[in-house]
């Protein structure tokens, strides 16, 4: 599966988000998942991919040329696909992605998420979206949302196109939880072959 892992690039913010992001990469890579990420080798983008492949895992960086020009790029990616822009990053991210993972991050990270959150909604795609958020820094948004939900401004199903986690481990069962039903099984590809 490809994960597409959206989480901070900031320099500024405690040593625990980016243990995180290591976390996430090394079990990430030992679950045999692929990592997206938005191919900067700076804090938690570039400690999840640095971690991803010395796990053993493959990674893919998707980053703006702008990025590039001021050598940020993560030019160890096993894939490194360098963009026009912001919002040809995000289309090439969500494109080559099987499901979605968000970490504690900054505004850039709240806007992949709410472009990702509304498509799902509005049944764009089925990919799963999950939250992993070990010290509620998002807790103001779900409450946020909550609100905005009671008071009509969301679809019903806001909140049946989104997980929220606390732990590494729960977050990579639920989004391969999520995509079984994407991926034919082993019983299901015998049959297809024996008819």
């Amino acid at each position: 599966m490809f994960i597409c892992v959206f989480l901070a690039s900031s320099q500024k913010i405690d040593q625990k988000y980016i243990a995180l992001a290591e976390e996430v990469g090394a079990e990430l890579a030992a679950r045999g998942h692929t990592l997206v990420s938005g191919g900067a080798r700076v804090s938690c983008m570039g400690a999840v991919a640095r971690a991803a492949r010395a796990a053993g895992g493959r990674t893919v960086g998707v980053i703006p040329q702008a990025l590039v020009d001021v050598e940020l790029a993560d030019e160890e990616s096993d894939e490194l696909v360098v963009t026009a822009d912001m919002r040809e990053r995000k289309g090439v991210m969500d494109a080559r992605s099987d499901a979605f993972l968000v970490l504690p991050g900054g505004i850039g990270t709240l806007e992949e998420l709410f472009e990702i959150w509304t498509s799902r909604t509005l049944g764009l795609h089925d990919k799963p979206l999950v939250i992993l958020d070990p010290w509620g820094l998002y807790a103001p948004l779900r409450q946020l949302v909550e609100g905005m939900h009671e008071a009509g401004f969301t679809r019903p199903n806001v909140f049946d196109a989104i997980s929220w986690t606390t732990t590494v481990g729960e977050a990579f069962e639920l989004l391969e939880k999520s995509t079984r039903h994407l991926v034919p099984s082993a019983e299901e590809l015998g049959e297809a072959t024996a008819g």
